[in-house]
């Protein structure tokens, strides 16, 4: 298989990936607010409303949920919560909305697990 098939399969995977997310969080009521958001410092995969909190979404898929986990590394928390800060600027209270960061993995089956509010905890 070559670079370019790998890399289509890599991001259709992903995007499949966030889908599925995106559907468990409309589930629980939050209201998607933006996809694969890009800022000057970086991109968030899915951003929520849920009433006035927004929530940022880190979407990670491997094949099992702990590598997953796995491929949270600092560096991209770090760019996350920067991309984060940049959105909430959009926002007509700013840095002061209510906001949170989730991580949304999803395994070889295609089950989600979300950890709400974890930056900072990988």
């Amino acid at each position: 298989m070559n670079k370019q098939m790998t890399g289509k399969i890599a991001y259709l995977a992903g995007a499949n990936a966030e889908n599925q997310v995106a559907a468990d969080y409309a589930r629980r009521g939050h209201r998607l607010a933006a996809r694969r958001w890009r800022g000057k410092a970086g991109e968030i995969d899915l951003i929520f409303s849920d009433g006035a909190d927004i929530v940022f979404v880190e979407v990670k898929k491997a094949h099992n949920f702990s590598v997953a986990s796995w491929r949270i590394s600092s560096r991209q928390q770090q760019r996350i919560c920067l991309a984060a800060e940049e959105y909430l600027g959009t926002q007509p209270k700013g840095s002061l909305t209510p906001m949170r960061v989730d991580a949304a993995f999803v395994n070889g089956r295609g089950e989600v697990q979300i950890l709400e509010n974890v930056i900072g905890a990988f």
